[in-house]
């Protein structure tokens, strides 16, 4: 391995450092105390000559065996971010373009007894300049990103993390470095260079069988004969292969079926069932050379991704089934969780992962602007139960198709598929993020004459190179060329259709930041909510970290130069005021965090108002539309500190909608909407089986800790795996029933209660906006804390209903097990659950209890 402490040096020599690998510039930097925090304040911008410089990487190494001894010896780079040239013993051996990729050189000719190795870099910046000049033909655009992003251009003429450029949520640093493992190999003989295992399922022979298959790289000159063991010990399976390895790179392919009388576990989604693994190993045992064992873990799912007419609907479903069952999706969309991978630790993916299964995700989105992850990422993936929906590494923009280009991405698209296909978690390949929309509605003020060119671009580049590729490697998960998509009616379109946006067919991305989020008729009907959401500001605890006393204010230069999106702090304020009353505090930082609290509710909210309305859809047709099987908010976390859509604030800290998510994605739960003065409860379920609940309706006054009327309704039958409607009332008759009540005055709350236990959280509805409440008093909110083994318990007291109660800890690090609720009792026991060691002390000096009535 060459990892660990390399030379860095830049361009002209002035600025000469040790550079940790794997790693980047900018780390390195900020590790030796040459720049400061590169997420402080404005350093984006201030540090952009970081970027513009090219770098070089080098370094002595002996080599730890004798050279004559091996008939090949290779230089393997696992990632390159992203252009240079690689000498060793100043030879070059090659040049690399794409971060995405795996580069391997072989360096048997030129390898002494000791080396020195050099990684010349060239500014991503520069480089994508100059290859959009250098395509005279036409433009492709977009040029550049909008100027309130602060970012680079061209991103599109690089293969590498589009984001990086700057996003609509993050900061532009386009940075250098050998961002993954490096080594050397050394062998005779053979080699096996990658091993992957698909599993599928036989329907005709009623069995499971694997599909494994292993790449090799036979230096000998002759073919090379032996025997393969797969071994399943816990499923009684065990066959051997005799196989002969041809010189040169190839592939071996064995098909091993499962024992019959082994009764096979499958794989299931979280909340589904148990993501049972099993070991397996298999043993290369050849009549030249060593012999190789290599150790894996073998999952058994099938997907199909179902696109089928629908009784009294145009169009086609959308909708997943896992081992032949359909999963109402649930999750969030991931971005790349720090502008500096090297900063992405294993600790940090299961933070999040982690966070995402608690919230009863069952799946995300892995966004075509950002990276394929890291394979701990998807281990975490296959652990926990999350599906992924993996995308391509192209977003928001039109692509080149010339030969260099489609020759790196083919390379680049193969690696990726062979690395990544033996995950169950993996589900989906999608070609590109919104590009197939993107052209669709003109996005780019393309001549009509001219929209040919860029169609012909699109099919070459999705369809002739990336799927026919996916469809090679991998035959065990769907393909889409896009997201939104109309799915098989894309395809009948072309590849592209007429409008990606359609609801009677594919997937749908929706946002809306000026109509009312309350209202649930703006929503799309839509088959799949692949993308959808509001922003909001993080916690202050947050943004302390890369702020200073000036910053702390909402129309602050610092609060606009964080905000990426066109308008977005107005936006969130618009948002707010449809139904709050903004802050007036006369102390500023008061009034910023009052605003910051105030995001949050909205954006949970909103976003809470929008899945329940997806959810509710999922078994139902009006006016043609419904049938929605997904439920994927933008997004799950964040890159760095600032305003955005996430629910999980840079470092991990949950967003009240996070919170609101943990129930909104709850397995069981009441919905209500109003439609024409009709208050309608829809019973949503998850569950396998069909239960007989008690739905409890009961209505609050603002004013008062006792209920006013309260309603049970017994022997109500919730479906599996669908929504019903359960309880239907006017809010008329509703209000008379409970005597003392308008829809100002009081708040509906309800929850369904079932056998052994089962409950599902409790929800509620709104009957007017809380600006107009009546009857809400202050409230005196107070907190206990004691510690229960390694939790920490919080018995919180009321003088008052509540709405919108947030405890907050500031900097320490953990998760409470519900916030930003509705308090309607005078007591609430809420549990905090560490990810670090605190005490009680710690916790009670560094709490803050924050309702509606506080924000004055």
């Amino acid at each position: 391995s060459l990892r660990g402490s390399w030379r860095l040096g830049n361009g002209n020599g002035s600025v000469v450092l040790r550079g940790e690998v794997p790693g980047c510039v900018h780390t390195a930097l900020h590790r030796r105390g040459l720049i400061q925090d590169p997420y402080y304040r404005f350093n984006d911008v201030m540090y952009r000559w970081i970027s513009l410089d090219n770098w070089t990487y080098s370094r002595t190494f002996k080599t730890p065996f004798d050279v004559r001894k091996w008939q090949k010896v290779n230089l393997v780079f696992e990632g390159v971010d992203t252009v240079a040239q690689i000498l060793i013993n100043n030879i070059t051996l090659g040049r690399t373009d794409n971060m995405f990729n795996r580069y391997s050189f072989d360096i048997t000719s030129v390898i002494k007894e000791v080396n020195f190795v050099e990684v010349r870099f060239l500014s991503a910046i520069s480089y994508a300049a100059e290859q959009s000049r250098c395509h005279k033909a036409y433009s492709i655009p977009p040029v550049c990103p909008p100027p309130v992003q602060k970012g680079e251009c061209h991103a599109n003429f690089i293969r590498k993390e589009q984001c990086s450029f700057s996003w609509d949520w993050g900061p532009s640093f386009p940075t250098q470095g050998i961002w993954k493992d490096v080594r050397m190999e050394a062998y005779n003989h053979y080699h096996l260079i990658h091993f992957s295992l698909t599993s599928f399922f036989v329907k005709s022979a009623w069995q499971w069988s694997l599909e494994i298959e292993s790449i090799f790289d036979v230096v000998s000159s002759k073919p090379i004969a032996g025997l393969v063991t797969v071994s399943i010990p816990k499923l009684q399976t065990q066959q051997t292969f005799s196989v002969k390895l041809q010189p040169g790179e190839g592939s071996i392919v064995l098909l091993v079926n499962i024992n019959k009388s082994s009764t096979v576990e499958a794989w299931w989604p979280n909340g589904h069932g148990k993501q049972t693994g099993y070991n397996m190993t298999t043993t290369f045992i050849m009549e030249a050379g060593y012999q190789i064992e290599k150790f894996s873990k073998a999952y058994f799912r099938t997907v199909e991704l179902v696109q089928e007419s629908i009784p009294g609907s145009p169009g086609l479903s959308f909708y997943f089934r896992i081992n032949g069952r359909p999963i109402f999706i649930k999750g969030s969309n991931w971005i790349p969780a720090d502008s500096f991978q090297d900063r992405v630790t294993y600790d940090i993916l299961w933070l999040l992962l982690k966070s995402a299964a608690d919230a009863n995700m069952n799946a995300l989105r892995v966004w075509g602007g950002g990276v394929y992850e890291q394979d701990e990422f998807y281990d975490i993936c296959d652990e926990l139960g999350i599906m992924i929906w993996q995308d391509f590494m192209f977003a928001c923009a039109l692509y080149p198709t010339d030969q260099n280009y489609l020759e790196s991405v083919r390379a680049e698209v193969s690696h990726q598929v062979r690395r990544l296909k033996s995950h169950p978690s993996i589900i989906l390949w999608s070609g590109n993020n919104e590009n197939e929309a993107a052209i669709a509605s003109n996005w780019f003020s393309i001549p009509y004459a001219d929209r040919e060119v860029y169609i012909k671009d699109y099919v070459m580049l999705y369809v002739k190179n990336i799927r026919e590729i996916v469809l090679t490697e991998d035959k065990s998960r769907p393909f889409i060329a896009s997201s939104p998509t109309n799915g098989l009616e894309s395809v009948k379109e072309g590849w592209v259709s007429q409008n990606p946006y359609d609801t009677h067919y594919g997937d749908t991305h929706f946002y809306d930041y000026s109509n009312d989020c309350w209202n649930w008729t703006v929503y799309p009907k839509t088959r799949f909510a692949s993308e959808y959401g509001f922003q909001s500001w993080p916690s202050f605890s947050t943004i302390e970290k890369v702020s200073s006393t000036e910053d702390w204010s909402y129309t602050s230069n610092f609060s606009l130069h964080r905000q990426h999106h066109e308008n977005g702090n107005d936006q969130m304020l618009q948002q707010i005021g449809h139904h709050f009353k903004l802050p007036q505090s006369t102390d500023p930082i008061k009034k910023f965090k009052d605003m910051i609290y105030l995001t949050q509710v909205m954006q949970a909210q909103c976003i809470k108002t929008e899945t329940e309305f997806y959810r509710f859809s999922q078994s139902e047709i009006i006016k043609g539309e419904g049938h929605t099987m997904g439920a994927l908010y933008w997004q799950l976390n964040d890159i760095w500190q600032a305003p955005s859509w996430a629910s999980l604030e840079y470092g991990g800290k949950w967003k009240l909608l996070h919170y609101f998510a943990q129930n909104f994605f709850a397995p069981l739960l009441p919905v209500a909407y109003e439609d024409k003065g009709v208050l309608y409860i829809y019973g949503v379920s998850d569950l396998h089986v069909d239960h007989k609940l008690t739905l409890r309706v009961v209505v609050h006054a603002w004013s008062s800790l006792e209920p006013v009327c309260t309603l049970a309704k017994d022997s109500v039958t919730v479906k599996a795996q669908s929504a019903v409607p359960i309880y239907k009332e006017s809010i008329n008759d509703l209000l008379e029933r409970c005597r003392n009540c308008t829809r100002k005055s009081c708040v509906i709350t309800f929850c369904l209660v079932g056998e052994g236990g089962l409950q599902s959280p409790t929800n509620h509805h709104f009957l007017s906006s809380l600006k107009d409440a009546v009857g809400l008093e202050k409230t005196q909110l107070s907190a206990s804390v004691s510690q229960r083994d390694d939790i920490y318990v919080f018995v919180l007291q009321t003088t008052a209903i509540a709405p919108f109660v947030s405890l907050d800890v500031g900097n320490i690090k953990g998760r409470f097990s519900d916030n930003g609720f509705l308090m309607t009792e005078k007591k609430k026991v809420v549990v905090f659950y560490p990810w670090e060691p605190t005490s009680v002390e710690e916790l009670e000096k560094s709490l803050t209890l924050t309702s509606l009535v506080d924000v004055v």
